[in-house]
């Protein structure tokens, strides 16, 4: 493994030599353009993992990878393209545990940034696992996880590119401890050179891009614990069955303020107030997603501001579920038409995998008419480029391989149509 990370690191100096500033990806040379990456569910480091009590360690491999059998059949009828989670030996739990992928995804995404350019990035929540920053109630300094999750494999992430930043967000798991846990992580972003949070949700123009891109973050944990949300249920056919049961959240997880209490105002207002000629939202989970663990969040989210996105936005992008998926809508359902469909991205591999379940994926499709689903690839390891023109934004979404060598592997490349100026006219 140690080869593989010594080889990938020695390419990314090699590539340092190169040309590491803005690139047109789509060899635009007329009117603006803009390029960036997308970086979901990264922070996961096996050493951090703690067991609760009623949990014993996979001891042998066997017990590991029938185990990753087990939850592989509760998505799918056979075992036909079964692709475990890579694994390792973990002396801090004395067992097998899943192996991560964030300094593969982040090596993949610097070559990519390096060779396609990159104005800025996003990290789309989940950049601390398994619980955020703690405060050091775990007995580990907060100190030494922001530099071990965010600085060591994302701190020079853009390098040579002139105002480059990541935006970042929080997650579910960002959200576990206390509120001011939260707060501690969104501090250490707001004094490291590389990154932007300002608030936990808040909008923003990238640098030389006035008038042309404009981001609107949510937090969409915050929004979940503001609202009814069921707990998931699906049939042995993947369909969706609702047993009454409801989620919950801790209470320093809802608004506190009334600015967080208008966050879904908010957004309606600062879409539409926007002249960005690209508007773009991104919030920690998906509206769709083909996992069948997270449909009933989507269900809440898309009841609270789907509207606002499909009458103002030209994407939505995500992570949360663990795996590579381009899902589009053509808004019918929000009682707009007459624009382009609208993307909804999920990019939330950046350390974990997860499986697609394909019966609830294709009882999705079913029920939902105006929805497609053009890419969705789970069980890997990945990450997405987007590149923006005057009319097309061009998605390429990347995985990197289990061998740990960093290596960017394109699995595919959309383009889709700007909307925001045509939708809700």
């Amino acid at each position: 493994m140690y080869k593989h990370l010594l080889t990938a690191l020695g390419a990314l100096s090699l590539a340092a030599c190169a040309h590491s500033g803005p690139a047109n990806a789509d060899g635009n040379s007329n009117g603006r353009s803009a390029s960036f990456a997308v970086v979901g569910d990264t922070g996961y480091i096996p050493s951090y993992e703690r067991l609760d009590e009623d949990e014993t360690p996979y001891r042998t491999l066997s017990e590991y990878l029938a185990a990753q059998a087990e939850d592989w059949l509760e998505r799918n009828p056979d075992m036909t393209g079964f692709r475990p989670t890579p694994w390792v030996f973990e002396s801090a739990l004395g067992g097998y545990i899943d192996a991560s992928g964030m300094y593969p995804v982040a090596f993949a995404a610097d070559e990519v940034c390096r060779t396609l350019g990159c104005d800025f990035a996003t990290m789309v929540g989940d950049n601390i696992y398994p619980d955020g920053a703690t405060l050091g109630a775990d007995g580990i300094s907060d100190e030494r996880r922001f530099h071990d999750m965010l600085d060591r494999p994302y701190g020079k992430l853009g390098e040579g590119v002139e105002n480059f930043t990541i935006y970042a967000m929080m997650g579910n798991h960002d959200w576990r401890v206390s509120r001011e846990a939260t707060v501690a992580q969104m501090a250490y972003f707001q004094q490291h050179p590389n990154f932007t949070m300002p608030d936990f949700f808040y909008r923003a123009v990238p640098a030389g891009m006035e008038g042309f891109v404009e981001i609107f973050v949510i937090d969409t944990e915050m929004l979940l614990a503001s609202t009814a949300v069921h707990k998931n249920n699906l049939d042995a056919e993947g369909r969706e069955v609702r047993t009454g049961k409801m989620e919950a959240w801790d209470d320093f997880v809802k608004p506190a303020t009334e600015a967080e209490k208008r966050m879904v105002e908010w957004l309606e207002e600062s879409l539409a107030a926007s002249d960005a000629h690209w508007k773009i939202v991104i919030g920690h989970h998906a509206v769709w997603s083909g996992g069948g663990s997270k449909f009933e969040k989507a269900h809440s989210l898309r009841a609270l501001y789907m509207n606002s996105v499909c009458k103002h936005a030209d994407a939505y992008i995500s992570g949360d579920d663990h795996m590579m998926e381009v899902y589009t809508d053509d808004c019918r359902s929000e009682g707009v038409s007459g624009a382009p469909v609208l993307p909804a991205l999920v990019s939330g591999a950046g350390s974990k995998y997860r499986p697609l379940h394909p019966k609830f994926m294709a009882n999705q499709l079913a029920a939902n008419p105006g929805l497609a689903n053009p890419f969705s690839k789970g069980a890997l390891w990945g990450f997405m480029h987007i590149g923006l023109d005057e009319e097309d934004m061009t998605v390429r979404v990347y995985s990197t391989p289990e061998d740990m060598s960093g290596r960017p592997v394109q699995e595919a490349a959309l383009s889709f149509k700007r909307r925001s100026h045509l939708a809700g006219k």
